[in-house]
């Protein structure tokens, strides 16, 4: 097992952890700070393991997989937590893990042809943006900016970083759904 492969893992794991954090930080300061400290952590190893597993060129289809879905889990997990404690809206969570599923749709059907859909920088992006995001909310910080926190304004960037970037991944890819299949 690769450095990447277990730090795909590990963040699986800390998905768990960061998920009872943030359902016991309601009235817990302490917990708040402690659970996005542990999500920091988590994104930070999205973005060494790959870089790590290029670096070392030991990239794999099994690590490759591994850090698709355990960005996906954090992510969702995190929102799931956050909705369940009334700091994020249940249409956020619905729009960002509706377009995480959309895009692996994509990619399976890519992949029926023996094609691939690489990341974009509005992936890229996306990730950032919302790994920034879900830590504000997690913190909950009471800095109001007009009607809204930070931690509502950053979601709401995230969700439109989100759109786009499903936006342009299915413009750049539907081709994959115009082919004929013989069956």
């Amino acid at each position: 097992m690769s450095i990447p492969n277990l730090l795909a893992i590990s963040r699986l794991i800390l998905t768990l952890v960061v998920m009872a954090m943030i359902l016991a930080s309601p009235g817990n300061r302490a917990m708040a700070v402690a659970a996005a400290v542990v999500f920091v952590i988590a994104a930070l190893t999205d973005f060494a393991d790959g870089y790590l597993a290029r670096r070392w060129r030991i990239t794999t289809t099994l690590g490759a997989f591994l850090d698709t879905v355990a960005d996906k889990i954090l992510v969702a997990g995190a929102l799931f937590a956050l909705v369940e404690i009334g700091t994020t809206s249940s249409w956020v969570a619905f729009i960002i893990v509706g377009r995480e599923i959309a895009i692996m749709g994509l990619r399976s059907v890519a992949a029926l042809d023996a094609g691939t859909v690489p990341p974009s920088i509005w992936g890229k992006w996306k990730a950032t943006i919302q790994f920034v995001a879900i830590t504000f909310a997690i913190l909950k910080l009471d800095v109001v900016i007009g009607p809204f926190r930070l931690d509502q304004w950053l979601m709401g960037a995230a969700v439109v970083v989100t759109v786009v970037s499903a936006g342009d991944y299915f413009s750049r890819f539907r081709s994959v759904f115009t082919r004929s299949r013989d069956g």
